[in-house]
């Protein structure tokens, strides 16, 4: 696995967690969010890298 897609793992993990601890993600939801949020990680991460 790339540094990248490693880095946006777990940057996406520590965003889940804070949704969901404060009320803003429920579980049922967790699957479309994970997904919007790894995209939006992974593309800032591609974006940051290219410059």
């Amino acid at each position: 696995m790339k540094n990248e897609q490693e880095l946006a793992i777990k940057v996406t993990k520590e965003i889940i967690v804070k949704f969901i601890e404060v009320g803003r993600l429920s579980l049922s939801s967790f699957e479309e969010a994970w997904q919007q949020i790894f995209q939006a990680v992974s593309e800032s991460l591609t974006q940051k890298m290219d410059q």
